[in-house]
């Protein structure tokens, strides 16, 4: 069974605007670092908000390790985004908190806003957030407010913050797109590294397509909200890029 399984997803911001994603499937395999790849406005990050329902979708399936994500009610999509680790575009973090404090907001849906405005974390998170902040080249910077970081920086945060929850997956929406070119390839390989470790697939939406080639093992291609490619990266040519992105306004 896959881990992910999308079905048919379907979405438009409203009734009579137009639709933004046309009929998607696809599967993410354990083994997966899938790119999602295509033109701006092509759904790309619809797509990956859509699979932890910050986007609600019109119709079709989100099924995670069996379960259907797009029928839970409230409590249970606060238990199924334990299992979707995020990375965000624009880091996503609260810039008055710790770099600490920043990735131990990880494990929110385990143990609930009140004690975390007390910080009173299992000594167990504490350990685990010290460890992947090593990992990701962060040690001498526990204590130091995250507006105080670099974009670089910024980013390893997201990232430990994302493990931390123990995901079944990361989605990760456009990691590189405020990163210079060298900075951009450290933090793929980063997140490639750090998932293969912990056995998580990845699902990244991301501009470059070079980068995406580089660090993927599968391509999904979306165009005008249609998948143009599905397939193993090493399949993706010159002409597949022509044809996904045939439409894009220079």
């Amino acid at each position: 069974m896959a881990t992910l399984e999308v079905k048919d997803l379907r979405i438009r911001y409203n009734r009579s605007g137009p639709e933004i994603l046309k009929g998607l499937s696809f599967n993410v395999e354990q083994e997966d670092f899938f790119a999602i790849i295509g033109p701006s406005g092509a759904g790309k990050s619809t797509l990956i908000r859509c699979i932890n329902r910050l986007v609600e979708p019109n119709s079709g399936d989100v099924i995670l390790n069996g379960r259907n994500i797009t029928k839970v009610g409230r409590r249970g999509l606060r238990k199924a985004r334990r299992n979707m680790g995020m990375i965000f575009q624009e880091f996503n973090l609260v810039e008055r908190m710790s770099v600490m404090d920043n990735v131990l907001s990880g494990r929110l849906g385990y143990i609930g806003n009140f004690r975390s405005f007390l910080r009173f974390y299992p000594r167990a998170d504490i350990q685990r957030a010290l460890e992947l902040l090593d990992e990701v080249g962060l040690s001498d910077f526990v204590d130091k407010r995250a507006d105080e970081l670099s974009g670089g920086q910024r980013q390893r945060v997201g990232i430990a913050r994302a493990l931390i929850q123990q995901p079944q997956i990361l989605l990760v929406d456009e990691p590189t797109s405020s990163l210079d070119p060298k900075i951009a390839r450290e933090v793929m390989g980063m997140i490639k590294q750090m998932s293969e470790e912990a056995g998580v697939p990845v699902l990244c939406n991301i501009h470059d397509v070079q980068l995406a080639l580089e660090f993927s093992n599968k391509v999904i291609g979306l165009q005008d909200g249609f998948k143009k490619f599905e397939g193993p990266t090493k399949k993706v040519d010159k002409a597949t890029l022509d044809e996904i992105y045939a439409m894009e306004i220079l």
